[in-house]
């Protein structure tokens, strides 16, 4: 085999045995990406989002990933309980040789209120999907493109699960929690036709709470974790809210704050929230040993979130927070 076929293929198989997930800076910005167990913790009849991240846009091709997602309360038993079905598209691009995965998933959730007054919410989520992922060789310097290659494209399903729960014990202050779980078949992704090339199951725990501290100003620290093999990833930090209108016929705030991805980089998040529009936008600052690479560029992720009120009204699935 030629050396280039030889070191592309290595490279290739080293990528894929390290295979990670798609998964964005924004972690709750439209949470259902996150995990399946938190559709339906919305205000209004049903969500719907978009989000768009470009990655290391010093190199020659940037790192891009886009993924929508919507979601409907189907039945509500008189406030304490519900049903919501959703669906996610995700779709991501990386280097000159176009390696991408697109996937689409269909998930469904069932909340049940804990107690009678509706301050603690349990949800389970199941979510079925199915993933594409595929490279063009043609870009890549060799005598024959491709050669060695059994195929150029993998097809594969995804399976994955999540418990989420929410509690508010007083008016100024509540805590959302959830733990998911994903690729729970562990398809195989191998472009080689090894049997022993698998995406590994994806491991979830997110945490945010918010706290009034005062008249129109909230405190809102988050912490996720999340393990993919032999991949970590530590996100840490807080927000600041500010109420801008409420209770009126307008509902306006603004959100901004810091989180670090351990050893990876900061993340600077900023929110406008305009009646049932949420505009989102956050920049990851590199500070891992790939900074010099990068040429000291991080990532940007913008976002749009559209939560669908019943009339001019907004009506809650549950009694949970704006996120």
């Amino acid at each position: 085999m030629k050396r280039c076929m030889a070191i592309m293929a290595a490279l290739l198989g080293a990528w894929m045995c390290a295979a990670q997930d798609i998964h964005f800076s924004q972690v709750d910005a439209d949470p259902v990406l996150l995990n399946p167990a938190y559709s339906g913790f919305y205000e209004g009849l049903g969500r719907f989002g978009v989000v768009y991240r470009n990655q290391w846009a010093s190199v020659s091709v940037p790192f891009s990933t886009l993924a929508a997602s919507g979601e409907m309360a189907v039945w509500r038993g008189g406030g304490r309980r519900g049903l919501s079905v959703g669906g996610t598209l995700f779709a991501d691009k990386a280097g000159t040789l176009n390696y991408g995965t697109v996937s689409g998933h269909l998930s469904t959730a069932y909340y049940q209120a804990l107690n009678r007054s509706g301050s603690s919410v349990l949800s389970v989520g199941v979510e079925v999907g199915w993933a594409q992922s595929g490279f063009d060789p043609s870009q890549a310097e060799m005598e024959e493109a491709g050669e060695g290659f059994e195929v150029r494209k993998v097809h594969y399903p995804l399976l994955a699960a999540g418990l989420a729960w929410y509690w508010q014990p007083t008016p100024d202050f509540h805590l959302k929690a959830g733990l998911s779980l994903r690729n729970l078949n562990r398809p195989n992704i191998s472009y080689m036709k090894l049997d022993e090339t698998y995406l590994a199951r994806r491991y979830s725990l997110f945490a945010r709470a918010e706290y009034r501290c005062w008249q129109s100003i909230s405190l809102l620290p988050v912490l996720m974790s999340q393990v993919q093999g032999k991949h970590r990833e530590v996100v840490f930090g807080g927000d600041v809210k500010w109420y801008i209108e409420e209770g009126g016929s307008r509902e306006v705030s603004l959100r901004a704050g810091v989180a670090m991805r351990a050893a990876d980089a900061l993340i600077a998040n900023l929110m406008l929230e305009y009646n049932s529009l949420l505009f989102t936008f956050s920049y990851d600052a590199n500070i891992s040993g790939l900074a010099v690479a990068s040429g000291g560029m991080g990532a940007f992720e913008a976002g749009l979130v559209y939560r669908l009120a019943k009339g001019n009204k907004k009506t809650k699935a549950l009694k949970c927070p704006q996120y």
